[in-house]
């Protein structure tokens, strides 16, 4: 068998050197974020996606050995570990083929096979299969015993019939084997529930459908198991396209394995009837389970997948940077709340106007905005998109026309989260003193500042950027999701002076506790001058320090090379490159035709080779580069305010808020986000969505369809596209197509009461995406 390092070299198609070294370092200490970034030398330039997935499966290997000695032990215990068996044991190369195999000898309840056993049936077991030439009525009259608990000849035949179907259910090798043809040639098939068509009306694509389970879409696969879960269809997994011929099959797979055929001997027909029921009562029970299990887990990683890619590209939005920002909360009866804040995010000013229903106070909440801004030098003005957020929208393009000489711009930003913030121990530990209603408006505009730094404080799930998070395996998706949010923080690095508690504690090394201890001992002592100075932080030690070191910043320190990405371990290598110069670090910082001309390998040593030097020399000309793109403001054309303002065939700007298996949703400003198919992304073809568009992308999208009674829209990339034209549709019921509650981070219609309970989607869209979903179902 294969080691560890050789079986994660060929997932993630590097060489075993280069896995044991990452090991090593993972197995010390180090970060993902620390290995791909300063330890290119080491692991041969394995990058940060190589790294997250050798440490997944690193984890599952891990687990699989200690399973695989758990079973070893458990078997030779009971005295049954055979050459044979312990050689299959420590070849089987996943956790199913293990489980397979220790499926006999698994302690467990006694089951009715056991029971005929301890009674004495398993010679009338062997027996009627060794020799089907028996009658099985006259064969079992010897085997009763009412003291045992055999009272009749069909007792002792219900007996043995049980310890034969345990017996070949049990078979390694032929529970393997019908796993690979079912997964092969399996279709999953859904019925709605009798009287459950109304009530589950957004499923009706499903209501019969039927479809290959090795071939089935992510979304689709976790769209019919929660039509399922809430009891609207019934799942079952057919060995073929024709049921009945599949379970033939599969009866006959099993009576050729057990060696049982049909001769018309006068066994021949009880055994026949083992072999069904073993099919179909055992063995196609335990692999529809099993396979289900494993199709699901694989839809579930991909839906982890598509999360934790939106949420990196939402982290990584650009930043409007440094400005000083007004946010509003729209809102309707409950008004506006509005929030100051200066440029580093320092809040000035709080306030709520009631421009809309039903105080209409329109003229008195301009002339409050306009004092505000012109008292606090307001630059941009942040508006959530949530309810109201268009007619708040148009409030501040009003107070823009009015008081020009303010020169105010304004920019409509997600909400995803704000009220989780809001209601939370951090930003009550923040603001103690302000209401949960006025945090969200602070939230609103620091996340125009900089969206990671405001992010980071959000729990990932609760940004809502996802397609059935709630549906998934929640540890893994939060494991997932905590290591996207790292590896977005270390990527742009972290200003240790200005930078909260929080975010510090998303930078490699640092615990919560010890970015605790980074803000005490700034906010007692002062800024810090220079990195070094971090080892005067209580319990940031030189391993801590190692790995933080480099995604720290100390702008305007003591030494320049602080404010980049640059390692202080490797501040000898710069020093080697000014020594050859005879220049000062701050002349050659920038200096990219200097930097360009020097030969990278003049600076290696054994320490540092090629892959740090370049890196260093990159660095060097842009230091502490962002690389995050710059902002651009979408801009929502005037007089589309609501989805009946929509109509077929108009052109539009608006900002990608999520990218699905299926497509992408784009907000045109209308509280309600349109779809972007795949298939309308681009006029070639598009296999990942994400290929094409990511979250926070300007595009500008042209309207094909809209479904005013569900609010569904559908929108094409493809602007030469006439409406009309049929398109395919993503399955019903997901997270990714329903109404966005941007504040609670829940794919489903907005709400200010605060809940946070996973709801379901609305029915899709229907005419054109319905008739071109139909016809390829048919197809």
């Amino acid at each position: 068998m294969l080691s560890i390092e050789h079986r994660i070299a060929q997932d993630i198609a590097a060489k075993p050197d280069q896995v044991r070294a990452a090991v090593d370092l993972l197995d010390g200490g180090a970060t993902v974020p620390f290995i791909a970034r300063y330890r290119k030398e080491v692991t041969g330039g394995l990058d940060d996606t190589q790294l997250r997935l050798l440490e997944e499966r690193l984890r599952y290997l891990r687990e699989l050995e200690e399973r695989r000695a758990a079973i070893l032990a458990s078997v030779e215990e009971q005295g049954k570990l055979s050459d044979a068996l312990k050689n299959d044991l420590l070849s089987a190369d996943t956790k199913a083929r293990l489980e397979d195999l220790y499926l006999p000898y698994k302690p467990k309840r006694r089951t009715k096979a056991q029971i005929a056993r301890e009674a004495g049936l398993e010679p009338l077991a062997t027996g009627l299969r060794d020799d089907p030439t028996q009658t099985p009525e006259a064969f079992a009259e010897a085997f009763v015993d009412a003291e045992k608990g055999i009272a009749d000849v069909r007792a002792a035949l219900d007996g043995a019939r049980a310890i034969l179907m345990e017996s070949i259910a049990e078979d390694a090798y032929l529970v393997g084997e019908l796993r690979d043809w079912m997964w092969a040639k399996g279709q999953i098939r859904a019925k709605v529930v009798a009287g459950k068509e109304n009530e589950g009306a957004k499923f009706r694509d499903y209501f019969d459908h039927i479809e290959p389970i090795g071939k089935i879409p992510s979304h689709r696969l976790l769209a019919l198991m929660r039509a399922r879960n809430e009891g609207v269809i019934e799942l079952e997994l057919s060995p073929t396209v024709d049921s009945e011929q599949g379970h033939a099959e599969g009866e006959g797979r099993v009576a050729a394995r057990a060696d049982i055929q049909h001769r018309n001997r006068a066994a021949d027909a009880w055994l026949r009837e083992t072999v069904r029921l073993t099919w179909r009562v055992k063995l196609h029970l335990h692999l529809t389970l099993d396979l289900f299990g494993r199709v699901r887990e694989g839809a579930e990683d991909e839906a982890i997948r598509v999360f934790g890619d939106n949420l990196k590209d939402l982290m990584l939005a650009a930043p409007a940077g440094a400005r000083t920002v007004m946010g509003l909360d729209p809102g309707i009866r409950t008004g506006v709340k509005v929030a100051v804040v200066d440029a580093t995010g320092k809040l000035l000013a709080t306030d709520v106007i009631y421009p809309h229903e039903p105080r209409k106070q329109w003229n008195e909440s301009i002339a409050q905005l306009a004092k505000l801004g012109k008292q606090h030098g307001v630059d941009l003005i942040a508006i959530g998109n949530g309810t109201a957020s268009r007619e708040t929208d148009k409030l501040a393009g009003e107070l823009m026309k009015k008081h020009a000489d303010l020169k105010m711009s304004k920019i409509v930003v997600s909400e995803a989260g704000a009220s989780v913030y809001s209601a939370s121990e951090l930003a009550a530990k923040e603001f103690p003193e302000l209401d949960v209603s006025l945090r969200g408006a602070v939230s609103i505009a620091r996340r125009l500042q900089d969206p990671l730094a405001e992010l980071v404080k959000i729990e990932p799930k609760a940004i809502g950027v996802g397609q059935y998070q709630h549906d998934v395996n929640q540890i893994k998706l939060a494991r997932a999701l905590e290591a996207r949010v790292e590896d977005c923080v270390n990527a742009v690095g972290v200003d240790v002076n200005t930078a909260s508690a929080v975010l510090l504690s998303r930078v490699a090394g640092l615990s919560a506790a010890v970015a605790e201890n980074v803000v005490k001992h700034r906010d007692a002592n002062g800024p810090f001058a220079n990195r070094k100075a971090l080892l005067k932080v209580p319990r940031l030690g030189d391993k801590a320090f190692e790995q933080c070191a480099g995604f720290l910043r100390v702008s305007h320190g003591d030494n320049p090379l602080d404010a980049s990405a640059v390692h202080p371990e490797a501040y000898p290598v710069v020093e080697r490159i000014i020594a050859q110069c005879g220049r000062e670090v701050k002349s050659v910082l920038g200096d990219s035709a200097f930097l360009r001309s020097l030969a990278p390998e003049q600076f290696t040593d054994e320490r540092f080779g090629l892959p740090t030097v370049r890196d260093i020399l990159k660095e060097l000309e842009k230091p502490g580069r962002d690389p995050r793109p710059e902002f651009v403001a979408p801009s929502f054309a005037e007089g589309v305010e609501d989805v009946k303002d929509l109509k077929p065939g108009m052109i539009l700007e608006g900002r990608v808020t999520n990218v699905a298996a299926f497509g992408a949703f784009v907000d045109i400003g209308v509280h309600q986000d349109g779809l972007v198919h795949v298939s309308a992304l681009s006029h070639t073809f598009v296999k990942d969505p994400r290929d094409a568009v990511k979250a926070g992308d300007i595009v500008k999208v042209k309207v094909m369809e809209v479904d005013l009674p569900r609010q569904r829209i559908g929108l094409s990339m493809r602007l030469d596209d006439e409406p009309g034209q049929s398109r395919s549709r993503p399955a019903a019921g997901s997270d990714a197509r329903a109404p966005r509650d941007t504040k609670n981070g829940d794919a489903r219609p907005a709400s200010r009461g605060g809940s946070t309970a996973p709801k379901q989607a609305a029915a899709p869209a229907s005419g054109a995406f319905a008739d071109a979903f139909a016809k390829a179902r048919k197809n």
